[in-house]
């Protein structure tokens, strides 16, 4: 697929990989990662400096009003770097929900100071037994008259423990899994009774359980507008696929690179490994499989922003499946031509595929898309 970035967009890229290269060294990373905070306020705040928290913002409130296009190479970045930061949970997922849903007073009180990295938000959607239902939801929303209240518990909320407020879901009616009756609402995550159990993944970032008792939640919209919010549920998940798919892509192609510089250094027998026609050919795979993942992360981004194309679900579902599975190939192979020392904690390699994993497990594993693709092309 022929696509090439804007000039703008170039720059970005480049002074976001300067800046990861100073500030996010591995040993940097693992240091943020063992920290009590789990990531860098300092980079945080240099994000905000390269206009990276407003990204998505509408110009409106404060933004640059980009799309999953201008997302594409930073989250490249970002997963070759491993970053810790809540880039996805605030200003990707939570940011995308807002804007498509919140009314103009709300987002004119909260996106503005999203925009300048002051504020943090988290998308509180999943839940533990929707098994990546994308509109699974047993939490409910009364309205006692004065106020609504949320009772129910979302899963896995990454970047929850850095959240000022979280975006909620909530069923104001109908069953698990119904299309009708889902609502937006925002929580203070600090709110009386708000319950967090925060925890690490495998791959070192943060999320935590939530469990919400009686606490009051103000609508982003109209609850009643069941369908605006089954749209922006919807368009959230479109963006969080898309933005997981370059991060994949960045983390398998930084996996290739510390692989081939390993081939050409490392000696066996009086001369360096990568010699060795075999473990050529393993790596002229590896940088193939980067190459297909790329092109179905352009995919996905071009399919986010061209939503209202027919093939625009399509595309989502086939790029997810096959970044995910070719990512990880990429990382596979990376760990077995190093060896054991692959395998290491010291060592960063196996952190790219400890991260892949923890990506192909949001918005959907493969076998959830290729679900999703066989009913789609059987409607």
């Amino acid at each position: 697929m022929n696509f090439e970035l804007n000039d703008e967009q170039r720059a970005l890229q480049e002074s976001l990989r300067r800046l990861l290269a100073k500030q996010y060294t591995f040993e940097k990373r693992r240091a943020y990662a063992e920290s009590t905070t789990g990531h860098d306020e300092h980079t945080w705040g240099k994000f905000a400096e390269l206009g990276l928290t407003a990204l998505l913002v509408p110009e409106a409130f404060g933004g640059f009003g980009g799309g999953a296009r201008d997302l594409l190479p930073v989250m490249q970045e970002l997963g070759a770097a491993l970053s810790l930061e809540p880039l996805l949970a605030s200003n990707v997922l939570a940011a995308a929900a807002l804007r498509l849903t919140a009314d103009d007073a709300i987002c004119a009180e909260v996106l503005p100071r999203v925009a300048t990295g002051e504020r943090r938000l988290a998308w509180a959607h999943n839940e533990r037994a929707g098994r990546h239902s994308a509109l699974w939801i047993e939490s409910t929303a009364t309205n006692t008259g004065k106020q609504w209240r949320i009772n129910g518990n979302k899963a896995s909320v990454i970047g929850a423990i850095f959240a000022d407020q979280l975006i909620v879901s909530a069923r104001i009616g109908g069953a698990p899994n119904e299309d009708d009756g889902c609502a937006l609402f925002m929580v203070n995550a600090n709110a009386d009774g708000v319950d967090s159990r925060h925890y690490r993944l495998v791959d070192d970032t943060s999320a935590s359980d939530i469990y919400l008792q009686d606490v009051d939640a103000v609508p982003l919209t109209d609850p009643m507008d069941c369908k605006r919010a089954h749209s922006a549920i919807e368009g959230t998940q479109a963006f969080g696929i898309a933005a997981v798919c370059a991060e994949m892509v960045g983390a398998s192609q930084a996996a290739l690179g510390l692989t081939i510089e390993y081939l050409n250094t490392r000696k066996q027998f009086g001369r360096v490994i990568g010699e060795n026609q075999a473990l050529r050919h393993r790596a002229a795979d590896m940088l193939v499989s980067v190459e297909l993942a790329r092109s179905m992360a352009i995919a996905a981004a071009i399919a986010v922003d061209d939503h209202t194309d027919e093939s625009a679900k399509l595309d989502l579902h086939r790029a997810k499946y096959s970044v995910a599975r070719h990512a990880r190939a990429v990382a596979h192979g990376a760990i077995q031509l190093h060896g054991g020392i692959g395998m290491t904690e010291e060592y960063a390699v196996g952190h790219y595929l400890r991260r892949i994993h923890v990506l192909d497990q949001l918005f959907g594993d493969g076998d959830t898309h290729t679900t999703r693709l066989a009913s789609l092309a059987y409607a």
